[in-house]
C-alpha cells in the first residue's frame, strides 16, 4: 500500500477524530472516560510507505483461516505476529523498489494469471471466487495480492539473476559427477505383458502359452492397443496398470530386459522372450534423457501485437487481423510489417524471424500452430499470454539435441540451486539497507 494512499484515509478520518475530541470536551468526565477505538494504526514504517495494522490483521487472519482448514494447531500468536509483520515490510521493500525499476504488471496480464490460476486448481473463476471467499479473501484483494507477488517475483528475477554465473567448467564437473550421472542417464518407459507357464507345463500347454504369445505379438504389430491387451491377458502384477513399468534407468530395469531396451526404438515392440515364469512381450513406449534425444525443430518468423495501456484487446487483435490481410491478400512483406509492427523486440529487428524452436520451447498456443502449420503458409491470428500473433514455419529439421539438452538440464538445476542462496542472501543485504521502524504494540 502507498503511502499516499494512508494519507487519504487519515484525511478522511480526522474530522472524525476532530468531532469525538471536540464532544469530549463539551460533555465532561463522563464522555471523556468513554473508550475511543481507532480504526486503524500504523504498525511500521518502511522507507517511504507504511504497513497498518489492517493490512497485519488480514494477512494474520488469512494464515490462521487456512491452518484451521488443514488442521494444524495454531501458533504461538506473538510470534506469529512477529512474522507476519516482517513479511509485510520485506513484501513493502521489494515493491518499492520494484516500482522504482519500472516494473509494472497489466490488468491483462493479471487477468490471465487469475484464469491460469483458477484452472491449474480445476475452477471456473466463480468458483475461484468462492473459494477465495471461505479463506476470508474477496476476489479483489486477491487480485491485488497475487500483483504484489508477480511484480515482487520479477524485480528478484531481475536482481539476483545478475549475481549468478554457471561456468562451463560447473556445468561439466556436475555431469562427471555420480550424482550427475544419475540425473541424465537415459531413461525407458516398458510396457509388459506376462502369459505365464503353469508349474511343471505339459507340451500341450507350453503350444498354448506360445501360440497365445505370438497372436499377441501379431496383434500388437498391426497397431493394436498395448495397455489393452495387457490388461485383458497379462498375467503379471502389473495388468491393471496396462503393463506400464513406469519411468526406470537401466540399472532399474529388470535383468531380462536390461541389454534390450537400449537396442529398442520408440514404439517397437520386441519378439516374445521365453524365460523363468512364461512368455514376456515388451514395448518401448518412450525414453528421455541420454546423451541422444532425436527431436523435430522448427525455424519460425512472427509477428506480435501486444494489448497495452494505450492498446485495447480489441484493437490489438484488429490491427494483428490487418497484418495477415496485408500478407496474405496485399502480396506485402512479413519481413517489413514485423519489422515495422511487431511488438517482440528480439525478432522485431530480423523480420520476426526466431531461432530453432525445440518442442516445448514456446507457450503451448504457440506451439500448437506451428505444428499445424505447413512450409510457407502463414498461420491465421491466434492468441496466447504475450499477445496476438501470426506466424511462418520456414523450415523442419530432424535434430539430435540431447547433449545441448542434458547441458540446459544441469545449468537450470545449478541455477535454481544458487539462486535460492543468492535470494536469501540479497534479501538480507536490502533489509540492512532500508529504513524500518517497528511501532510497539499498544
Amino acid at each position: 500500500m502507498h503511502l499516499s494512499q494512508h494519507f487519504t484515509v487519515h484525511e478522511r478520518l480526522f474530522p472524525i477524530w476532530a468531532g469525538l475530541l471536540l464532544l469530549a470536551l463539551l460533555m465532561g468526565p463522563v464522555a471523556a472516560r468513554a473508550d475511543v477505538q481507532p480504526l486503524d494504526r500504523v504498525v511500521a514504517v518502511v522507507d517511504d510507505d507504511i504497513v497498518m495494522q489492517s493490512e497485519l490483521d488480514q494477512r494474520m487472519g488469512q494464515i490462521l483461516n487456512r491452518m484451521r482448514q488443514q488442521n494444524m494447531p495454531p501458533p504461538n500468536l506473538e510470534v506469529l505476529r512477529k512474522r507476519v509483520l516482517e513479511q509485510l515490510v520485506m513484501e513493502s521493500i521489494q515493491l518499492q523498489r520494484a516500482t522504482m525499476a519500472g516494473i509494472r504488471i497489466s490488468d491483462n496480464q493479471l487477468n490471465e494469471t487469475m484464469a491460469r490460476i483458477a484452472q491449474s486448481n480445476g475452477m471456473t473463476l466463480e468458483q475461484f471466487q468462492q473459494a477465495l471467499a471461505s479463506e476470508g479473501l474477496s476476489y479483489a484483494q486477491a487480485r491485488e495480492q497475487i500483483r504484489r507477488e508477480m511484480v515482487i517475483s520479477r524485480y528478484q528475477q531481475r536482481r539476483v539473476e545478475a549475481r549468478i554465473v554457471i561456468s562451463d567448467a560447473e556445468v561439466e564437473a556436475y555431469l562427471q559427477s555420480a550424482e550427475g550421472k544419475s540425473q541424465t542417464s537415459e531413461e525407458y518407459l516398458l510396457g509388459h505383458i506376462l502369459i505365464a507357464v503353469p508349474e511343471q507345463p505339459s507340451q500341450e500347454q507350453l503350444n498354448e502359452v506360445q501360440a497365445k504369445a505370438q497372436d499377441l505379438y501379431r496383434q500388437l504389430q498391426q497397431g493394436a492397443d498395448f495397455q489393452q491387451l495387457a490388461m485383458a491377458h497379462s498375467d503379471a502384477q502389473t495388468a491393471l496398470e496396462g503393463g506400464l513399468l513406469g519411468w526406470r534407468s537401466a540399472e532399474q530395469l529388470p535383468t531380462l530386459f536390461v541389454d534390450l531396451a537400449p537396442r529398442m526404438k520408440v514404439g517397437e515392440v520386441a519378439e516374445p522372450i521365453a524365460a523363468g515364469s512364461g512368455i514376456h512381450l515388451i514395448k518401448l513406449m518412450d525414453k528421455r534423457g541420454g546423451a541422444s534425444q532425436i527431436v523435430e525443430q522448427s525455424r519460425v518468423r512472427h509477428i506480435l501485437i501486444r494489448p497495452t495501456e494505450i492498446r485495447s484487446e480489441y484493437e490489438a487483435q484488429q490491427l494483428i487481423e490487418q497484418l495477415y490481410k496485408r500478407i496474405t491478400q496485399g502480396g506485402e512483406s512479413f519481413v517489413d510489417l514485423a519489422k515495422a509492427y511487431s511488438d517482440d523486440p528480439a525478432s522485431a529487428s530480423t523480420g520476426g524471424e526466431m531461432d530453432w524452436l525445440n518442442p516445448g520451447d514456446t507457450v503451448p498456443e504457440f506451439e500448437k500452430v506451428m505444428k499445424a502449420s505447413g512450409l510457407g503458409e502463414v498461420s491465421k491470428p491466434f492468441r496466447t499470454p504475450f499477445g496476438w500473433h501470426i506466424l511462418e514455419v520456414l523450415e523442419r529439421r530432424q535434430q539430435d539435441i540431447g547433449a545441448q539438452l542434458q547441458e540446459a538440464q544441469v545449468r537450470q538445476l545449478l541455477f535454481r540451486r544458487k539462486f535460492e542462496e543468492e535470494l536469501e542472501s540479497w534479501l538480507r543485504e536490502i533489509r540492512e539497507e532500508a529504513y524500518v521502524e517497528i511501532k510497539e504494540q499498544a
